[in-house]
């Protein structure tokens, strides 16, 4: 890669004097806009004028001082600095469409995309760290996550005691091993808010389905379960073997939930409960629910989200490159096993 010469930043300074915008100086320059605008950034120093008034100024000598302290601490060169196109490809995947570093070299692999140079995810964040991109910085990254300590003995909710408990569950739901599991959480808005996802996650593909509704009642969710038996007919109780709930409200019904609304009398899945304040009974949804939370953070009224954007982020995880299935998302490991 071909570094700004000390000669260059004193021109970049000379040029910021006689008011070029950084696009121009760049053309100025035969160099690429993103590198004047880094350069820039870099050397900008805090000043002050004859009033001791505080003012920012580029300055090359300090620009030169900070390169040549990084090309003491530094090791090879920045691989990416030969390839601006995937720079660029990567901060549109992390800023804009909310990947992770990972996730972004798993969309390359597995859509065939060319660039002139390879790096690694680790590489990726190390450059992230070290404020190599223009615009992407840590806090476009997704939140890390918090490993907690489990309790050893789960405690029982006394109103589900006698309802069917996740200690009952299938085995082949355990082990992730069969299509049909699936777990059932809610997303809600703001203290105050009414306004919910219903949120189901199928444990061994990690599809996910949204739903919005209006409150966090029992009858909302029915109502939300009857529309999804609707839309999958005769094919619900294979599609939805088992459903695993928390201790919730809105998941008391268990009759009613496990009802079928098309054929009456019939059963069209079963219920099992998981032990009060163990989240990581249902990792998946838990795990899913934070994706979710990129496109909708806490604080926000869910009632202001359009079926539209919901239905968007539903397929955005649907279609999210997995490092669990060798970068295949959960769309395309469904089709790899013949599942539609």
């Amino acid at each position: 890669m071909s570094y700004l010469t000390e000669r260059e930043r004193y021109q970049i300074e000379i040029l910021l004097k006689e008011n070029y915008t950084p696009k121009q100086i760049a053309e100025t320059l035969h160099r690429h806009k993103s590198t004047i605008y880094r350069e820039i950034k870099r050397g900008t120093v805090e000043m002050i004028d004859t009033n001791l008034k505080p003012y920012n100024k580029y300055c090359a000598d300090t620009a030169q001082n900070k390169y040549n302290e990084n090309k003491l601490n530094k090791g090879t060169d920045l691989k990416i600095g030969n390839d601006i196109e995937l720079a660029n490809f990567i901060e549109e995947k992390i800023i804009n469409e909310k990947y992770s570093p990972q996730a972004v070299l798993y969309h390359i692999e597995t859509n065939n995309l060319e660039f002139n140079t390879t790096i690694c995810f680790k590489t990726i964040y190390n450059y992230i760290e070290k404020g190599i991109f223009y615009t992407l910085n840590h806090t476009h990254l997704p939140m890390g996550k918090t490993r907690k300590k489990h309790p050893h003995k789960p405690r029982i909710c006394p109103r589900n005691a006698l309802k069917r408990s996740i200690e009952e569950i299938p085995e082949e739901a355990q082990k992730r091993a069969n299509y049909g599991f699936w777990e059932m959480d809610t997303v809600y808005s703001a203290q105050g808010i009414k306004d919910c996802l219903l949120v189901l996650s199928e444990r061994m593909t990690r599809q996910e389905i949204i739903i919005q509704m209006p409150d966090r009642t029992a009858q909302s969710t029915i109502n939300a379960l009857n529309e999804l038996e609707i839309r999958y007919g005769d094919a619900f109780p294979d599609t939805f073997k088992t459903i695993t709930v928390d201790n919730g409200v809105e998941f008391s019904d268990t009759i009613a939930m496990e009802s079928s609304i098309l054929h009456p009398g019939q059963s069209r899945t079963r219920i099992y409960y998981c032990h009060p304040y163990a989240s990581y009974e249902r990792g998946t949804n838990e795990n899913i629910n934070g994706m979710i939370r990129r496109f909708i953070p806490k604080g926000a009224d869910i009632g202001t989200y359009t079926k539209d954007q919901i239905q968007k982020i539903e397929n955005w995880i649907n279609n999210y490159p997995r490092k669990l299935f060798n970068g295949l998302s959960s769309n395309q490991y469904r089709q790899s096993l013949g599942i539609i």
